[in-house]
């Protein structure tokens, strides 16, 4: 939806069964569930819902381009090197895997833990956090023994997120596969993270880090350069919820507008629902901002955001410290990173009040520990041989140049589970200590029979020569 034409590429579109519109009507309605209030099941049942509504338009899209016989003759005739895909969505692998070339991954993390599961890399739930538990790698014992139970959701989350892709991929290539056995294909992964923001963890030999690959910017437009230099000595504060939220519910918005006119900065809103009709003077309301360029103007002070991997990196590139609104996906974790790093504060956008939202703005613009610490993660991110960009492209031309990545793929692969975890080693082991241990008990007590006997005959001829 936001890739536009350019002389860099040739873009081919397909039909498919509902608009744009319909599209981004569906993910609006998807958020407006995130910020209604209510029961905790009545909104686990309708974001569950509104999640089956989207991943169903998304199964549907993949079924039409994979079935598109034209679509399909022209990719064969094409001969192309190579398919970059994010993986969360499975319809690229599934391409690749029936154009018999390589598959590169470009994400952030992939539901119910398939991200390290898929390239066999070790995440001992120890230390590594999982996904939505909003934990750090330093646990205590009762975090750990949350950090365990929630791998019990990746049996669900797969299922429901895997599970379709996986019954369209077998029918589509005409053998049955599971979305682990297209996940296992991909030659490189892409991955937007980088150790200044996340916990420290083992990556595979074709586990790429290149995070901050979006932090590039460029001159401001000259209506947003007027607004900056306008703003005088207090500079400005960059509000964005992402590309994909710009309308919130008209009561959390009013709450919003009158914590943003407790500020002396100009505060620039990306926003497109109702007007609150509180808003104060110092708020421009925009429908779409410059936002990375924004960042990195001197003038800026904070950021308000949902914590996007996208928008966090862009925040650690341009040291500006952050107030986080997470909403839902891997939004939690980023935003509880950025707070452990004392970077930022994170807001519950059901639960905050204007007085909550003013207090922690004030705080990561005034209080200098923020700013402190934002720049010193800035430092250490921008502090590599090489820009995140210039190793991704490296990376895509090393698969294209040489057919894949194959001498990085670890010999796990062709392993089962229970070779993988050497269950069939232990119960060997275990099987000959146990007959060992038996094999010695039968002949302690084969030796302690004998002894009796021997004693018991002994003290029969002892006592028949005294008779």
């Amino acid at each position: 939806m936001h890739i536009k034409p350019s002389e860099s590429f040739v873009m081919k579109l397909h039909p498919i069964n509902f608009t744009q519109e319909e599209m981004e009507e569906s993910f609006q309605a998807f958020v407006q569930v995130l910020l209604e209030e209510g029961t905790f099941l009545g909104r686990f049942i309708t974001i569950y819902q509104q999640m089956k509504r989207l991943s169903d338009m998304a199964i549907s899209n993949c079924a039409r381009l994979l079935y598109n016989t034209e679509l399909m003759q022209y990719l064969q005739e094409a001969n192309f090197d190579a398919v970059l895909t994010d993986p969360v969505l499975l319809c690229g692998p599934i391409l690749a895997e029936h154009l018999s070339i390589p598959s590169m991954f470009f994400l952030r993390g992939a539901p119910c833990g398939l991200d390290y599961e898929a390239p066999r890399c070790p995440s001992p739930p120890s230390y590594v956090p999982r996904a939505f538990t909003s934990l750090s790698d330093r646990m205590n014992f009762l975090q750990r023994v949350k950090n365990f139970i929630f791998e019990s959701q990746n049996y669900f989350l797969c299922d429901f997120a895997f599970r379709p892709y996986a019954k369209l991929a077998s029918e589509f290539l005409h053998r049955e596969v599971t979305a682990l056995d297209l996940l296992r294909q991909g030659s490189i992964w892409l991955m937007r993270i980088d150790f200044v923001l996340d916990y420290p963890r083992p990556l595979m030999p074709n586990m790429i880090s290149i995070g901050g690959i979006n932090c590039a910017h460029k001159q401001l437009p000259q209506e947003f350069e007027a607004i900056v230099n306008a703003s005088g000595e207090h500079g400005i504060v960059v509000f964005s919820l992402g590309s994909m939220v710009s309308d919130i519910p008209k009561e959390r918005a009013k709450e919003i507008a009158k914590a943003l006119g407790t500020v002396p900065q100009t505060v620039l809103w990306r926003y497109t629902g109702e007007v609150p009709p509180n808003l104060p003077k110092n708020v421009k309301l925009v429908k779409w901002l410059p936002q990375n360029d924004l960042l990195a103007h001197p003038k800026t002070r904070a950021f308000i955001t949902h914590g996007g991997s996208h928008g966090v990196y862009e925040g650690i590139c341009n040291a500006v410290p952050m107030v986080l609104m997470p909403l839902f996906g891997d939004q939690m974790d980023n935003a509880k990173r950025v707070e452990s790093r004392g970077a930022g504060l994170t807001l519950n956008i059901l639960e905050m009040t204007s007085e909550d939202i003013s207090t922690a703005l004030k705080a990561v613009i005034n209080d200098k520990k923020y700013k402190e610490n934002i720049q010193r993660l800035s430092d250490l991110h921008l502090d590599r041989p090489i820009h995140p960009l210039d190793l991704a492209v490296h990376w895509v031309e090393f698969v294209m140049r040489h057919k894949g990545a194959p001498h990085l793929r670890p010999a796990a692969h062709d392993l089962n589970w229970i070779q993988y975890h050497s269950l069939d080693v232990m119960a060997f082991l275990l099987a000959v200590v146990l007959l060992s241990l038996f094999i010695s008990l039968k002949c302690c007590l084969f030796c302690c029979r004998r002894c009796c006997c021997k004693k018991g005959r002994t003290k029969k001829a002892t006592k028949a020569k005294s008779h």
